[in-house]
């Protein structure tokens, strides 16, 4: 498992990536399987296209379960 940074804006953080992963434990951070992890753009600027976790591209949006505070 990888932690990957929200601030660098990548696919593994963005509202559009299907692929799996989870909220990091430090805030500001996503965990990914590993760097070839893949997922479908749904709705991005790759609609319906295979994307790795660390791709980027000009339509990203922070997955809104980040964007949630605990209580």
């Amino acid at each position: 498992m990888l932690n990957h940074a929200v601030d660098r804006k990548r696919c593994a953080s963005c509202e559009h990536w299907s692929g799996w992963r989870q909220p990091g434990e430090e805030p500001g951070t996503v965990i990914i399987e590993a760097e070839t992890s893949e997922g479908l753009c749904q709705g991005g600027g790759w609609d319906n296209s295979e994307r790795r976790a660390r791709s980027a591209c000009g339509h990203w949006r922070i997955w809104e379960v980040l964007n949630q505070t605990p209580p």
